[in-house]
């Protein structure tokens, strides 16, 4: 391995890393499939999109606004 570059330092310190968030954007995606499943079953699939839409965006939020507060 002679050829092999020297290791990069990182720049930013340990304590001062965030964590890698969390996945909310598969909420978002669970409500725009879900939400017209649901709709097609009550005869308003337009309506099933926008609710599940809404509900994974709340679904995200909540999930980004805990992670802050850990």
């Amino acid at each position: 391995m002679a050829n092999s570059p020297p290791p990069i330092p990182d720049s930013i310190p340990p304590e001062q890393r965030q964590p890698p968030g969390s996945a909310g954007g598969c909420l978002i995606a669970a409500g725009a499939v879900i939400g017209p499943m649901i709709g097609l079953s009550m005869g308003q699939v337009t309506l099933g999109l926008l609710g599940g839409l809404a509900v994974g965006v709340l679904g995200a939020i909540t999930m980004m606004v805990a992670q802050r507060r850990r």
